[in-house]
């Protein structure tokens, strides 16, 4: 059985659509302009998947890229959790036609729903199997389509979202020691605010499903809920904010990234930030902020890395890593 916590990120993976939506594109579609969008968000710009583009495909491209990474092959892959709140069908699994297109065949696949904090608690729920020694090498994947669900005419929603795909592998280690170890994870919920951020169903089954967001109060949670998370995730390792060298958060809104990086006390340049080139890309916000901070040289062996999120639930959830 494995050490409890000796789990580690071999490798990290991202996919975004080609398609660009500027703020530019978004002043034709709505009331809107760039600067009062970049002013209350941060976000410049977009990424639309095609029409024939779904969830699994990004999550299989995202997917090989981390294998890649990590050097793993899909042979080796004996768990797959897809975090998504915009599976391809309500059945089977979104993990399932990932598993199918990635070749991973002796993996068990699954996904779960927590909105954008999904990708934190995949990691989390991987965690347990590989730490109970039912599984060795995981696949965890938070990917989004969201762009059906956006109601184009709503200039305080439409302005927010994107779709793409973040991947991670890891792997229970019996070396404590080993780089991009996961050192703690929290996760918590709140249903008392589910009708705060939403997807509502019309009456008419014709009409399409959109996303429901009262603005100031999901600020004002998410600010809190993701400063309290992420202290505990510290405390749980033994760390304070002191410690951190990277702050990966969820990349909804640049003035949320700015609050809870300013009362942790931290520099703005501590804090990873790509919501002004992709929006809010839910479940998907984290892995691939997390491979861009990799891929770019962000995350020296042995600094801690601390990922905070915050979405639709209300769920939130705050994880810390060695690298």
């Amino acid at each position: 059985m494995s050490n409890p916590c000796a789990c580690s990120i071999l490798g990290t993976g991202s996919y975004m659509p080609e398609h660009i939506m500027t703020n530019a594109d978004l002043e034709k579609l709505v009331e809107t302009s760039d600067e009062w969008i970049t002013s209350r968000t941060g976000i410049r710009e977009r990424r639309i998947a095609a029409e024939s583009e779904m969830t699994s495909d990004m999550s299989a491209t995202a997917s090989l890229r981390a294998m890649e990474m990590a050097g793993v092959t899909a042979e080796e892959i004996d768990l797959i959790i897809v975090a998504t709140v915009t599976p391809d069908m309500v059945f089977p699994a979104t993990a399932c036609l990932v598993q199918r297109k990635i070749g991973a065949i002796n993996a068990v696949g699954f996904d779960i729903s927590a909105a954008c904090s999904g990708f934190l608690f995949a990691l989390q729920t991987a965690r347990h199997y590989l730490n109970d020694g039912t599984r060795k090498t995981a696949l965890i994947i938070g990917a989004e389509k969201l762009s059906p669900l956006i109601n184009w005419k709503d200039r305080n929603t439409c302005v927010l979202f994107g779709d793409g795909a973040g991947a991670a592998i890891i792997r229970s280690e019996d070396n404590a020691d080993a780089p991009g170890r996961v050192l703690s994870s929290i996760m918590a919920s709140d249903g008392n605010h589910s009708n705060l951020l939403k997807v509502i169903t019309p009456a008419d089954p014709a009409q399409p499903n959109i996303i429901h967001m009262e603005g100031r109060e999901t600020f004002k949670h998410a600010v809190t809920c993701m400063l309290d998370a992420a202290n505990k995730a510290l405390a749980e390792a033994g760390l304070t904010t002191a410690d951190i060298d990277l702050v990966v958060p969820h990349q909804a809104n640049l003035r949320i990234i700015n609050a809870v990086a300013e009362r942790l006390g931290l520099p703005p340049e501590k804090a990873f930030v790509n919501v002004d080139k992709y929006g809010n890309t839910s479940a998907a916000t984290i892995p691939v902020a997390l491979d861009e901070a990799n891929r770019q040289g962000r995350m020296k062996k042995g600094d801690i890395i601390l990922l905070v999120a915050f979405g639709g639930g209300f769920t939130w959830a705050s994880t810390v890593i060695r690298w």
